[in-house]
């Protein structure tokens, strides 16, 4: 019992730091045909995510245009399949897996598909993420555009635009990416901190409780031993 507390705050320490012992682990999204820049309507396409190390299976994710991430379909290390609403099958989607290659399908392509797509893996008590593979359709310009001149000054010097660019959505999306990444991981790990925590108080009380019950002897009350009565003053 005098080692257990330690032996429990090392195992505490493993647990709240997983990062420490975890090994690199790369994935990389992308479309099954590389000649592909944007996905036409109605068309087949296909995305396979891979991985450099064995693991215990992969999910696939899209990030829409709203930064809203949703859930595709989770492929396991045994090619089985579960998409959304714990179905096995989907009407918009296949998934398949071969060796370290997880493939999604979409099987008719359309505007509620656009987005950024990743592929994302559990691996001891860490998130690995993708890269993300953008999905969006081709940017139409008009004709007027294209062929309207640039506003021009009296001297002939063009004018800027007096309206400030906005940022590009990207970056949003990035930023609303990272933070859910940080609440999905240092949640968990901050609720098993806890609860380890607390293990290791009710063991340190358990331990100095054992040890008050080994002593109890009885001790006289002013110190010093109690005198026995003297067998020969009782016969007199």
């Amino acid at each position: 019992m005098a080692g257990s507390p330690a032996l429990l705050l090392l195992l505490a320490l493993g647990l709240c730091c997983p990062g420490i012992w975890s090994q690199t682990y790369r994935m990389v999204a992308k479309f099954r045909d590389s000649s592909i820049t944007h996905p036409r309507v109605g068309q087949r396409l296909e995305l396979e995510c891979v991985s450099t190390k064995e693991d215990s299976g992969v999910f696939w994710v899209r990030l829409d245009k709203a930064g809203i991430l949703h859930f595709i379909v989770f492929i396991s290390h045994l090619a089985r399949v579960t998409f959304e609403g714990n179905e096995k099958t989907s009407v918009r989607f296949d998934a398949t897996k071969d060796n370290r290659f997880y493939r999604l399908v979409v099987k008719s392509f359309s505007l509620r598909d656009e987005g950024h797509y990743f592929c994302l893996m559990n691996m001891n008590q860490m998130l690995y993420f993708s890269p993300g593979q953008p999905a969006f359709f081709p940017v139409v310009t008009t004709t007027a555009a294209t062929t309207s001149p640039a506003p021009t000054t009296e001297h002939g010097i063009t004018e800027k635009d007096p309206c400030p660019k906005t940022p590009a959505p990207e970056t949003s999306k990035e930023k609303q990416l990272d933070v859910f990444c940080d609440i999905f991981i240092w949640v968990p790990l901050a609720g098993a901190c806890l609860l380890l925590v607390i293990a290791l108080a009710v063991t340190i009380v358990l331990c100095k409780q054992t040890r008050r019950r080994r002593c109890r002897c009885k001790r006289p009350v002013n110190g010093k031993p109690s005198a026995k009565p003297n067998v020969q003053s009782q016969h007199m």
